[in-house]
């Protein structure tokens, strides 16, 4: 079985990207956030058009996410960073959801369709989001943060893009 891509159409040709293309193109430092770039954007793009590959630089997003993994798989997909089609709006977050999950919320733009997308429960642990917002980590807490990125890029990957994250509305 192939690997799964991410497919967009530009200039009427059509790119495919691998999770370990936007691995090359991020670098080691954030697995987990890369692998959730590559995870919603899987999710994301059937809704946003049924018929086939979007046209890349026709999409937006709008997220309270700001990690620097996703906007990178993000930018390198869809060229929105460059473009000023991507967002990062802290006022989308969801607190109601808990700390783990609040920041989670993707809210993308294509044509005349928009969708938003929330991760469930059970990708993010407690003990990662506490981990990753402290301040000054020891080099064992580096390490350990390190592991944790993967051991959730891992979960992500693990199941279909539709088990991860719910369609919600705006």
């Amino acid at each position: 079985m192939s690997e799964p891509t991410i497919d967009v159409l530009d200039g009427g040709r059509l790119l495919q990207f691998g999770l370990a293309d936007l691995m090359r193109y991020h670098g080691p430092g954030f697995p987990g956030g890369v692998a959730h770039g590559f995870t919603v954007m899987r999710r994301a793009w059937p809704l946003l058009d049924p018929s086939g590959p979007p046209v890349r630089r026709e999409i937006r997003l709008d997220t309270a996410f700001p990690g620097p993994g996703a906007r990178d798989a993000f930018e390198l997909v869809t060229r929105a960073v460059t473009e000023d089609r991507y967002a990062v709006r802290p006022e989308m977050e969801r607190p109601e959801l808990g700390r783990v999950r609040a920041r989670y919320v993707f809210r993308w733009s294509y044509r005349d369709r928009t969708v938003t997308l929330q991760i469930r429960e059970g990708f993010v642990t407690d003990e990662f989001i506490t981990l990753a917002r402290t301040p000054n980590r020891s080099a064992a807490q580096e390490a350990h943060l390190a592991v944790l990125k993967q051991e959730m890029a891992d979960r992500l990957l693990a199941v279909a893009p539709d088990q991860v994250y719910d369609v919600t509305e705006p």
